[in-house]
C-alpha cells in the first residue's frame, strides 16, 4: 500500500497517473475534494480510497503492517497566505507527526519541500542540509519559512543518525508547470497563468521590476515540468538508500520575457506584452531569481535530462488543450 498525501491536488495526481503505469494501484490519497477540477483529475485515475487529512492518522495506524511507502505532497502552498499558525500546524506540525510514524514503523518517505526557502537567493540555491546553511536561509514568505522549519526538523533527525532508521528525502520544487494546476487559481505557475490570459485576452500584462538588477520582464526563474518532477520522485521511490535534501529544478533560469514570447509562438497568437506595477503588498515577498543547483542530484545519480522551457511549454499546451 502507497500513501499519497495531497494526492488530488498538482504534482499527488501527476505522481498517481505515473505509478498506475508501473502497475501501482494499491494507492491511498489523503485529501479534501473541494474542488470540482481535483474530481476530475482522478476520474482516469486507480486508487484504492480517499482518506480526509482529519482521519489520516487513525487509518495509518489501523493499516501500518500494509503501508510500503508515504509520498507526503499535501500543503497549504499559498505563498501569499498571512496566516501563519494555520502554515505551522500543517506544513511543520502535519509533517513531523508524518515522518513520527514512518520512523516508528519503518516505512519509506518522500516529501515535498519548495525553493521559496532560499527567500532572495542572497546564500545561493545549494540544497545543503548543513544545519547552519538551514538557518542562514531567510524566506521571502511565510509558507518558505514553514518549509525551512521542516526541512531543519528533518536534517537534524538525519543527522543523528540514531534517531532516523528509515529513508527521507525532501525534494526542494523550484517553479513547477504542467497538467493539472487550474484547481490552484491565483496559486498556479505563471506559465499556466500566462497561457490562460492569452487565450482568454490575447494580450499580457507582466509585472514591472522593482529591484535595479533586473530590467521588466527580465525576472528570472527555473521552470521545471511537473514530468521531469515525478521522474526524480520515482527514481528516489526506487533508491532507497538515500536520504537528505535535494532541489529538483533544470538548473536552468529564463526570464518572463522570454516565456512569454514562447506562449504566443506556440499558441499562434500575436504578441502584446505590457507591463504594470507589481502590488506593494506582495514586493517584499517577490522572488526576482532562482535557479536550482543540481550538482547534488547529479553526484547521487540522477542522470535523466530535464526539458528545457521551449519543450515544456509544448507539452504542457499539448496536455492542456482544453485550458
Amino acid at each position: 500500500m502507497l500513501i499519497i498525501t495531497g494526492g488530488a491536488g498538482f504534482i499527488g495526481s501527476n505522481l498517481i497517473y505515473e505509478l498506475n503505469r508501473i502497475k501501482e494501484k494499491n494507492i491511498i490519497i489523503c485529501d479534501v475534494l473541494n474542488s470540482k477540477l481535483k474530481k476530475n483529475y482522478l476520474k482516469k485515475l486507480s486508487y484504492k480510497k480517499i482518506v480526509p487529512p482529519i482521519k489520516i492518522f487513525n487509518f495509518l495506524e489501523k493499516n501500518k503492517e500494509k503501508i510500503r511507502y508515504i509520498f507526503h505532497l499535501g500543503a497549504i502552498s499559498a505563498t501569499t497566505s498571512s496566516n501563519f499558525s494555520k502554515l505551522i500546524k500543517n506544513n511543520l506540525e502535519f509533517p513531523i507527526k508524518i515522518l513520527k510514524f514512518c520512523n516508528l514503523n519503518k516505512i519509506d518517505l518522500i516529501y515535498a519541500s519548495s525553493a521559496s526557502t532560499y527567500g532572495n537567493g542572497k546564500n545561493g540555491f545549494n540544497d545543503n542540509d548543513n544545519l547552519h546553511y538551514l538557518n542562514k536561509l531567510k524566506p521571502l514568505n511565510l509558507y518558505g519559512k514553514s518549509k525551512n522549519l521542516f526541512d531543519l526538523h528533518v536534517s537534524k533527525k538525519i543527522k543523528k543518525k540514531s534517531e532516523l532508521s528509515i529513508q527521507c528525502v525532501g525534494l526542494k520544487f523550484f517553479n513547477v508547470y504542467g497538467k493539472n494546476e487550474k484547481h490552484k487559481k491565483k496559486q498556479m505557475s505563471i506559465i499556466s497563468s500566462l497561457s490562460s490570459i492569452i487565450k482568454k485576452k490575447g494580450k499580457v500584462k507582466l509585472f514591472k521590476s522593482h529591484n535595479k538588477n533586473f530590467k521588466d520582464g527580465e525576472q528570472k526563474r527555473d521552470f521545471i515540468h511537473v514530468s521531469d518532477c515525478i521522474n526524480v520522485i520515482l527514481w528516489f521511490y526506487k533508491k532507497n538508500r538515500i536520504s537528505g535534501l535535494f532541489n529538483v529544478g533544470t538548473g536552468d533560469a529564463r526570464t518572463f520575457i522570454d516565456v512569454t514570447k514562447i506562449l504566443y509562438k506556440e499558441l499562434k497568437i500575436k504578441e502584446n506584452i505590457s507591463f504594470i506595477d507589481t502590488p506593494k503588498n506582495i514586493r517584499k515577498h517577490y522572488q526576482y531569481y532562482t535557479k536550482a543547483n543540481i550538482t547534488k542530484l547529479r553526484k547521487y545519480g540522477y542522470k535523466k535530462k530535464f526539458q528545457n522551457i521551449e519543450d515544456g511549454i509544448k507539452l504542457f499546451i499539448k496536455e492542456n488543450k482544453e485550458f
